[in-house]
């Protein structure tokens, strides 16, 4: 009782694994594919003869469908089926020929196709609540809401004062810090020198305003305390006195506000696990030969 007990969980562990459904998917894929394909994918019976068969026609119609939004008629299908005989033709006659050999762009082609397989395999797979709460825990830095802060500054030119940039933001910092804690933009609006940039800036991440006042500044304004005039402070304009008003930390939102985001970077995280397990299975079929003249200096000589 006890190992039929073990077996079965160890089992019903193995089975939830996803890269276990990819793997079984993809055995029983290549099954089919090559059942279904002793001759070729339009039916071929011999090297001579091209069969359009009913599920060729379907498939058409369908693409048509798809493209127009209505069935093509009688003497479009006909078109269609003339079209996908003279491709196969001239397909047939390019492999007859070897133009298949040592062409890159058919050659990317093929292998694009082949990892169409890994990405279709992987688009089946249906995560659980546990695994994208996992996910979202375990990239939690994907998701989190950056600090945002609100703030109020005014700005002295170097250009314009020099050495004394510095030291005139201090005496207004002592100014500000007598007279109030807070100050309207309309109170501050003359006081400084001007700039375009504005005097307010509202719910700014630390890369926004990195983007607007450089690096340094961004980096340091989101050390300061809230409700309180803070400066000297460098950026890339010059010096400015600052007002801390607002001040959010960086939050991760709950998995059912982002559940849709969550869930394409866990399918993206998953097939790109599956397209190297794909890849590796079929790597394992050939002996890799690699030339000894890569490790040496090797000299092209373009004409």
């Amino acid at each position: 009782m006890l190992k039929t007990w073990l077996l079965k969980t160890w089992l019903k562990k193995f089975l939830a694994e996803p890269l276990i459904h990819f793997l079984l998917i993809g055995a029983l894929l290549f099954i089919s594919y090559g059942l279904l394909n002793e001759g070729n994918e339009t039916g071929l019976d011999d090297k001579n003869r091209i069969v359009i068969s009913e599920t060729d026609i379907k498939r058409l119609s369908a693409q048509w469908y798809k493209k127009w939004q209505r069935l093509p008629t009688k003497t479009e299908l006909q078109g269609l089926i003339e079209h996908r005989i003279h491709e196969e033709v001239m397909y047939r006659e390019a492999l007859r020929m070897g133009f298949e050999h040592n062409d890159p762009v058919i050659r990317r082609r093929l292998a694009q196709k082949m990892e169409f397989i890994s990405s279709d395999l992987a688009e089946q797979l249906e995560p659980s609540e546990a695994e994208l709460s996992d996910y979202l825990q375990t990239h939690s830095e994907r998701f989190e809401l950056p600090a945002r802060v609100s703030f109020k500054q005014i700005y002295l030119s170097i250009d314009k004062r020099g050495a004394k940039a510095t030291a005139d933001a201090q005496h207004l910092l002592q100014q500000l810090t007598q007279l109030k804690q807070s100050a309207s933009v309309e109170e501050i609006k003359n006081l400084g020198d001007p700039i375009m940039l504005g005097q307010e800036h509202n719910e700014l991440s630390q890369q926004g305003i990195s983007r607007v006042f450089g690096e340094e500044f961004a980096a340091k304004i989101f050390t300061l305390p809230v409700a309180s005039w803070q400066g000297p402070i460098v950026s890339a304009y010059g010096v400015h006195v600052v007002f801390i008003d607002n001040k959010t930390s960086a939050k991760l939102p709950d998995l059912s506000v982002i559940h849709k985001e969550v869930s394409i970077e866990w399918l993206a995280e998953q097939q790109k696990k599956m397209d190297q397990v794909f890849y590796q299975g079929l790597r394992e079929r050939y002996q890799i030969i690699i030339s000894d003249k890569i490790s040496k200096n090797i000299t092209l000589s373009v004409n």
